[in-house]
């Protein structure tokens, strides 16, 4: 859903990433494109790029502001795993990370991705940076004052223990009804789950008891420990949990209320927003980007199949 600002969950979203223990055996698993990056306990897949060649006539598009150093400098707020985080050496990993890189390959340049304030990005596109890519959800007032470039849809999703011993249905929100269900404190999905309780008071149903939690990681935690039922977040964090645990928690169900996501170019950019949309095209049909999203545990069917600049809304 909607990125969520920093100064909600910001900090907590580390936590998420650091509290991941599995093994580099169990990531490859999900994918064999992937490698590992180890500190300690500590296993973070990584999408690896090596195959991806220079496309020159996409290089080609790039004006000589953005190519002539060499390299794509990003902008992103690292607070927000499993998109955009740091590791445990400082170093900024993630699907959205992975994703550009993957884009620079294709540009024929390095990639440097710089931390940032999350609402401080967007003003300093095409100044400070060349590009943003934050899990910036795309809104009419966004693309107002820049130009976003569309790559994937982001919704809300249910987490169940593995095999789902309890017998959870989350087909209809009036069958959450009487259940536990855990969130990250200050999401959009605890707001959505107060909602749902209205439905519940108005049909004669027992509430839905909602458990907040600093972190995900620590919802997820609880849920493959039995304490509670369920638990409800984004799309791709409900994908990650399941490497967070292990494999002891499993997405179901559809993913609700979906929105694109898109890269920030700035708004005067003609020539860069239409290099990076081909780009973009380019990692959608070699199915690049679905192989990122895979590496991370995320369903692939999140990837949007056609990127567009300032998309209609």
């Amino acid at each position: 859903m909607k990125r969520i600002p920093a100064t909600l969950i910001g900090l907590t979203a580390a936590t998420l990433a650091l509290s991941a223990c599995t093994s580099a055996s169990d990531l490859e698993a999900k994918s064999g494109s992937s490698a590992g990056t180890s500190a300690g306990a500590v296993t973070i897949p990584v999408y690896d790029s090596s195959k991806i060649t220079e496309q020159k006539e996409l290089s080609a598009l790039l004006p000589d502001s953005v190519k002539s150093d060499g390299k794509l400098t990003i902008g992103a707020s690292t607070d927000y795993a499993p998109a955009e985080f740091l590791d445990p050496t400082g170093k900024a990993v993630g699907y959205d990370v992975d994703f550009a890189k993957a884009l620079g390959k294709v540009l024929g340049l390095d990639v440097e991705v710089i931390s940032a304030e999350f609402d401080s990005i967007i003003p300093a596109v095409g100044t400070k940076y060349d590009l943003g890519i934050s899990s910036f959800t795309i809104t009419k007032e966004r693309e107002e004052s820049a130009k976003l470039i569309s790559y994937i849809n982001v919704g809300s999703q249910f987490n169940l223990a593995k095999g789902n011993p309890k017998k959870v249905d989350v087909s209809d929100t009036i069958k959450l009804c009487g259940l536990t269900i855990g969130v990250q404190t200050g999401t959009a999905q605890e707001e959505a789950l107060q909602d749902y309780n209205k439905n519940c008071e108005s049909t004669g149903h027992d509430a839905i008891e909602i458990k907040s939690y600093s972190a995900h990681s620590d919802a997820a935690a609880a849920l493959s420990g039995g304490a509670i039922d369920a638990t409800f977040s984004d799309s791709t964090v409900a994908g990650y949990a399941q490497i967070l645990t292990g494999g002891q928690v499993e997405t179901v169900g559809e993913v609700m209320d979906s929105l694109p996501q898109g890269v920030v170019v700035a708004s005067s950019d003609d020539a860069t927003a239409e290099a990076i949309q081909k780009a973009i095209q380019y990692l959608m049909d070699e199915g690049i980007w679905s192989e990122i999203l895979t590496t991370w545990g995320i369903d692939k069917s999140q990837a949007l199949p056609i990127s567009e600049i300032n998309p209609q809304l």
